[in-house]
């Protein structure tokens, strides 16, 4: 084909012209071999990333299920098309994989997972610096970005995507290594945040956050609790609105139902009554943890062992015994050791996943203990007879009523996909690694046998294995397999359960980043008491893309008034198990933190002996949150996280 001087003029300039910042013409070179359907707030929260060039980030911080992944996705599209290719993903390691399926499949990015294997093999083959990307987006976890911090900060970035930001929100507490250590490594590097909870817990992690992407953004910690300490004033509530405006951008659900289709919610809730020996472990734990002096438990995390402690008494005889196993060994080993003991979070993170991330958030109580005394030696004598005494009660109990009641569950749970054209899958949360493989046993003995796959953080177990090692044989040859084993396994254990599985038994580690929305049958065997963690696991599967209604059941201690009450709070205050949306994001932040919600519920628990006192401390909780959740804070919060964009650009909704 032969070309006038204005056809090749013309062809030039297409091919290199630069379009404003914020034009829709920006994707359009980069979009071509797209395979994604993009929606406006995705295409518009893109589009804020790159509108202040000499900003040194953004935060995108839609609720979850509106396509973060999609919109970081376009922003790094772009910057490969302007062949600005040092480009980095740091992630929660169980998404790894999720990324470089994401970025490969709906934008044809050659991606790799860097890792210690992958790191190491690198090395050998004589790479001086395996994070310097070449023709692929580089992505890793964040304990290994965090391990590798002298490597990352040699790269001059073009762009870095750090996923589940709010992991990061603590920066300014000096104990948060991770975060301090990534933050001093990624000062040069343009950032991308993604978090659908900016305001998680406080304005503090706000700042934390802002001052991740700009420390000068908001100054030091002293002055932003100056600026900020009164935002009921409306000349300080515009300066921080101001401040954010450049920075973050974030949409709501119920913003997009005009071209988003969302489905409803529908609760379900089963009853059940304990066994005698079940209630006598419990009232025999409980009177236990409420003790004056625990030589078991150190007294700077006494709050949060004994919260732990709780959550897995109520989750079954089989968890308590494993977390009891750990506190006897513990305790027999400081008779017989100087040397001090490991942090109990590391010991009990078998017992309770996700107990490192729990713990951070949870903050310590005071001073750790001194030294041993004889009087304290004699304690831990008959501590220990005590807690093996309690051990050996839960070895005896074999079997659950709360498991029993599981079957029955199901059994009106499918029915009731079945009545709403969903297919028989169901996602069944707990908290504990033993009590995860307690419910394989019932569900393998059961109508429900066939097609089981358990997920949790490490995922070790036969079945898991036996899945793996069919998918790479499936796979084999192929972009799908990473390299990761870790993230290839979770790759596996989603596909399998997608196409094959019908249940899926899963630990606080599937509660996020994975996408499920082929399943519309949501179990929490455990129910978390932190309401965001709760909007987390049903946003796994009621999201952008689920088809059918989805089904939350839930499970009701009829011996167990706290239970109860907990239950009826979450439900009817915070309106997490029906409707359209589930939580409003409103109600969520107006709580201030799902930490500190925590805290109250487990002090219930811990202060209060009879149902009287119990039902007492809700009645006095409800009326807290009622005068929280009110319609003047509902709206400055809204109006904060909202209308942080500047309304002359922002599209109108």
């Amino acid at each position: 084909m032969t070309l006038t001087d204005f056809h090749s003029a013309f062809f030039a300039h297409e091919l290199t012209k630069r379009c404003p910042s914020d034009s829709i013409e920006k994707f359009a070179g980069a979009l071509v071999d797209a395979q994604v359907k993009l929606h406006p707030h995705q295409v518009e929260a893109a589009l804020f990333a790159f509108r202040s060039p000499l900003s040194r980030g953004a935060m995108l911080a839609d609720e979850v299920g509106l396509g973060k992944t999609i919109e970081a996705g376009l922003v790094i599209s772009q910057k490969w098309a302007e062949r600005k290719r040092k480009l980095l993903v740091i992630t929660p390691s169980n998404l790894r994989k999720q990324w470089h399926q994401e970025l490969q499949e709906k934008f044809s990015l050659p991606c790799r997972i860097l890792e210690a294997r992958s790191y190491k093999a690198a090395i050998k083959e004589g790479t001086p610096s395996p994070f310097e990307p070449g023709e692929a987006v580089v992505i890793c976890s964040y304990q290994f970005a965090k391990a590798k911090a002298a490597d990352i900060t040699s790269v001059p970035w073009d762009l870095v995507v750090i996923d589940e930001a709010h992991r990061l929100r603590n920066v300014y507490k000096p104990s948060n290594v991770i975060a301090n250590v990534l933050k001093t490594a990624l000062t040069a590097a343009p950032k991308l945040l993604l978090t659908a909870t900016p305001l998680q817990n406080s304005l503090l992690e706000l700042f934390g956050l802002v001052s991740f992407i700009d420390e000068h953004a908001f100054g030091d910690l002293k002055s932003f609790r100056e600026q900020f300490a009164n935002l009921s004033e409306e000349e300080v509530f515009e300066a921080l609105k101001a401040r954010l405006r450049p920075i973050c951008h974030r949409s709501l659900r119920r913003q997009v139902v005009e071209y988003v289709p969302f489905t409803k919610r529908h609760a379900m809730v089963e009853e059940f009554t304990p066994a005698d020996n079940e209630d006598r472990l419990y009232n025999e734990v409980s009177a236990y943890l409420r003790r004056d002096n625990l030589q078991a438990l150190p007294a700077s995390q006494r709050s949060l062992m004994t919260m732990v402690l709780r959550k897995l008494l109520a989750s079954s005889t089989f968890a308590i015994a494993g977390a009891l196993d750990t506190l006897i060994y513990r305790l027999k080993g400081k008779l017989v050791s100087k040397a001090p003991p490991r942090p109990l979070e590391e010991e009990m993170e078998e017992e309770y996943e996700g107990l490192d991330e729990t713990a951070e958030e949870w903050g310590d109580d005071e001073d750790d203990e001194a030294p041993l005394s004889d009087s304290d030696r004699a304690a831990i004598d008959q501590e220990v007879r005590d807690l093996e005494s309690f051990r050996d009660l839960a070895l005896n109990i074999t079997q659950n009523a709360k498991g029993l009641a599981l079957l029955t569950a199901l059994g009106k749970a499918f029915e009731e996909a079945d009545r709403l054209g969903a297919a028989r899958k169901a996602i069944i949360f707990t908290e504990s690694r033993k009590t995860q493989d307690y419910l394989l046993r019932l569900l393998g003995n059961s109508p429900y046998h066939d097609g089981i796959v358990l997920f949790n953080g490490s995922n070790t177990d036969s079945g898991s294995r036996a899945i793996y090692a069919e998918w790479v044989k499936k796979h084999a040859g192929s972009e799908k397999i990473t390299g990761s084993k870790t993230a290839d396994m979770r790759s596996a254990l989603v596909d399998y359960f997608r196409d094959q599985g019908k249940i899926m038994i899963a630990t606080e580690a599937g509660a996020e980043g994975i996408n499920l929305q082929f399943c519309s049958l949501v179990v929490n065997y455990d129910l978390p008491w932190n309401p965001q963690r709760i909007e987390q696991r049903i946003g796994r599967c009621h999201r952008y893309g689920q088809k059918f209604d989805v089904v939350v059941v839930n499970f009701i201690n009829l011996n167990n008034e706290a239970d109860r009450r907990v239950f009826e709070l979450l439900d009817e205050k915070f309106k997490l198990f029906e409707g359209v949306f589930g939580a409003s994001d409103e109600v969520l932040g107006a709580i201030e933190s799902g930490v500190d919600f925590e805290k109250r519920i487990a002090g219930i628990y811990q202060g209060c002996r009879t149902a009287n006192e119990i039902a007492e401390s809700f009645v006095h909780l409800q009326r807290e949150l009622t005068s929280q959740i009110n319609e003047a804070m509902t709206k400055t919060r809204r109006q904060l996280l909202e209308n942080i964009v500047d309304p002359e650009t922002e599209t109108a909704r």
